[in-house]
């Protein structure tokens, strides 16, 4: 009987020891998939924050002092050049330009009886000279009072929308004084900051002789429905930032777009020859990128990369790897820095044209 059981013990002692063997060699022979970098022309899009300004956006004063009589606008109305915004009572500029109106007939009659009495060389060219001298004074003098009278009466310089009123009816004004602001929203003039470098990135891939478009992300999260601009680049760089402005210009045919609000500039970059790989063939590491690559000896390496930018489901890689390194893509969580691996190898434009195939 014991003999029996001796026995038994012993076959479950080799059946147990033959099934952690074959487990190991299972453990052994996984096989993982290895891939390359890939080199290609592509675009990325990349988002800016900005500000959005009307083309014009002017500040509405009081160029004389008085009493505000009457607004003929209200806030946020539509208005039309030439159109009569403000009244400033005009009592004393209207007496002022009486005053002056007067003198400059004086004036006249004086230089008519001594233009006479010098035709008759009764008096001096000297003398009708001065008459003249003081005619004109007088008219400067009317023209002066008219255009203080003109400040009185407030005008819209050029088509826009009105802003926030500042006084009301009966206030009494100074000289200078804020009233209103006006926005000529017909365009817009956006302002995003881009770092140097993708400001290098954009300049010296892009085709100076065609429109840089951008898109406009507002801040419901839609698409503003036209394209804008670049229309020009700030000549120098903000040392504190290390940032350069760009702006873009979009036309506002429809009026959604107003002075001050703000977005986001979606702006493509041109990249050539950039080395694509798989989001998934990385991993952080205190905020640090890393892939693992294989070497000639199938042993696999921690590798840091730099990236240039972002696509869906794809990095481009500024520096750290080659289209000739092969890269980990999947089983990342599954192997050690220095670990001797079996795999096999998948085309990364096959990879990356199928992506989603792979993805986990």
């Amino acid at each position: 009987m014991q003999k029996s059981l001796l026995l038994a013990g012993l076959c479950m002692l080799l059946l147990s020891t033959s099934c952690q063997s074959e487990k190991k060699k299972h453990e052994k022979e996984i096989e993982f998939l290895v891939t390359n970098p890939i080199k290609i022309d592509t675009t990325i899009t990349k988002d800016y924050v900005c500000q959005i300004h009307s083309i014009r956006n002017i500040e509405v004063r009081a160029l004389e002092k008085g009493y505000l009589k009457t607004i003929y606008v209200d806030e946020g109305q539509s208005i039309k050049k030439g159109q009569k915004m403000f009244d400033i009572m005009p009592n004393v500029y209207q007496a002022d330009l009486q005053k002056a109106k007067a003198e400059a007939d004086v004036a006249q009659i004086e230089y008519q009886n001594t233009k006479m009495l010098a035709d008759e060389d009764v008096i001096s060219q000297n003398e009708l000279n001065m008459a003249k001298a003081k005619l004109e004074k007088a008219n400067a003098e009317v023209s002066l009072a008219q255009t203080h009278l003109g400040f009185t009466n407030i005008k819209a310089p050029f088509d826009g929308i009105m802003g926030h009123l500042h006084v009301r009816g009966g206030s009494l004004l100074d000289e200078g004084e804020l009233l209103t602001s006006l926005s000529d929203n017909s365009k817009m003039w956006v302002y995003y900051n881009v770092s140097e470098a993708e400001y290098l990135d954009f300049i010296t891939n892009i085709d100076r002789n065609k429109d840089q478009e951008v898109s406009l992300l507002m801040a419901n999260n839609r698409v503003f429905p036209h394209k804008g601009i670049v229309e020009t680049i700030e000549g120098e760089f903000n040392n504190q930032t290390g940032n350069i402005a760009f702006r873009a210009v979009f036309t506002n045919e429809e009026g959604i777009l107003r002075h001050g609000e703000t977005g986001s500039i979606l702006m493509e970059v041109p990249f050539k020859d950039a080395i694509i790989i798989p989001q998934k063939a990385t991993f952080e590491v205190l905020d640090k990128k890393y892939v693992f690559v294989i070497d000639e000896n199938n042993t696999v390496k921690q590798q840091e990369i730099t990236l240039r930018g972002e696509l869906p489901q794809l990095f481009v890689v500024d520096q750290g790897l080659s289209v000739q390194d092969k890269i980990l893509l999947e089983g990342i969580r599954m192997v050690k820095n220095g670990e001797k691996i079996h795999y096999k190898v998948e085309d990364g434009h096959t990879v990356i044209k199928h992506l989603e195939m792979y993805a986990e």
